[in-house]
């Protein structure tokens, strides 16, 4: 294991290793001194070309806490800027004798392309709307967390699913874990040719949230990506909130032990709201501090582990 491009790249079996080990690099969170001597003198670079504050915060505190060098690199900072191209600029920093590059591009297939320039470890911190890894491995460890086995498990995917590259990552790892996943959304935001993909993948698609959320285990939560709509995708923020938000009228429809998720950034008062969000059964900040505990998981199978190529 080289390279975390796609969660179609692992196995079940990887998967549970990842987040076996994420239960013991949670503990550390927990100690006065949060630092590992595991990848003492390793050097990761968190390249980012969109923004992001919970993916390369948490990038960068795992990897500190390993006790890697780590440094952070924005499209905006760098010769990229300039109208190096994409190859040049990486090839550049893969020459410097770097161990990894995390990467976060706009388009799709990037992290892809660029583990086949360099020589280092890529990891995808997500690449337009086609995936991202890391959070669908964080979110189903800590639904496992919180539901125990997934296997058998009835998980909503509720929002923006046009847009979304969690979707098509959590897609991935629900699957393999055994989880059932109904995709929920108006059908503006609903992906091009689903039936044929649901049918091909093994999951169901509905338009009626009401109706599903009394048979689910948990519901995640999918932010309204507006800065990638160029169109009306749906008339008014009232009319989304209203008819697909996570209301404090449908908490009321959740079973007892449902759990809520939300990768975030979360946009209060539309998709979710403020009840939903802060409620106790939410996991939204758990997401948080499992993302730590998986990316440093994930730094360790790749740099550190048994099976790791460096």
């Amino acid at each position: 294991m080289k390279h975390l491009l796609s969660i179609a790249d692992l196995s079940r079996e990887e998967i549970l290793a990842i987040m076996d080990t994420a239960e013991t690099m949670h503990e550390v969170q927990h100690r006065d001194v949060k630092k590992l001597p595991t990848l003492r003198g390793r050097t990761i670079i968190n390249f980012f070309f969109e923004d992001s504050t919970r993916t390369r915060s948490s990038f960068e505190i795992a990897g500190k806490w390993m006790s890697a060098d780590t440094i952070n690199l924005t499209g905006k900072g760098t010769s990229a800027s300039k109208g190096e191209s994409l190859r040049d600029t990486v090839l550049t920093i893969d020459a410097m004798g770097v161990d990894m590059m995390i990467i976060r591009h706009p388009a799709s297939g990037a992290p892809q392309q660029i583990a086949e320039w360099v020589g280092c470890s890529i990891v995808n911190a997500g690449d337009g709307t086609h995936e991202h890894p890391s959070q669908a491995l964080l979110d189903a460890y800590t639904l496992r967390r919180a539901l125990g086995d997934l296997e058998g498990r009835h998980v909503a995917i509720v929002g923006d699913l046009t847009h979304s590259r969690v979707l098509r990552s959590n897609l991935l790892s629900l699957a393999k874990l055994g989880a059932r996943v109904t995709l929920v959304a108006p059908p503006t935001l609903m992906p091009s040719g689903i039936d044929l993909w649901s049918t091909t993948d093994g999951f169901a698609t509905s338009y009626d949230l009401d109706a599903v959320l009394p048979t689910v285990d948990a519901v995640m939560m999918l932010r309204v990506q507006r800065e990638r709509m160029s169109g009306g995708y749906f008339p008014t923020a009232k009319e989304y909130a209203v008819t697909y938000g996570l209301t404090p009228r449908r908490l009321a429809l959740l079973q007892d032990h449902a759990v809520i998720a939300h990768p975030g950034p979360m946009n209060r008062g539309l998709e979710i709201s403020a009840e939903a969000a802060d409620a106790a059964r939410s996991l939204v900040l758990d997401q948080v501090s499992a993302g730590v505990a998986v990316r440093m998981s994930i730094l360790y199978h790749l740099l550190a582990g048994e099976g790791s190529d460096q």
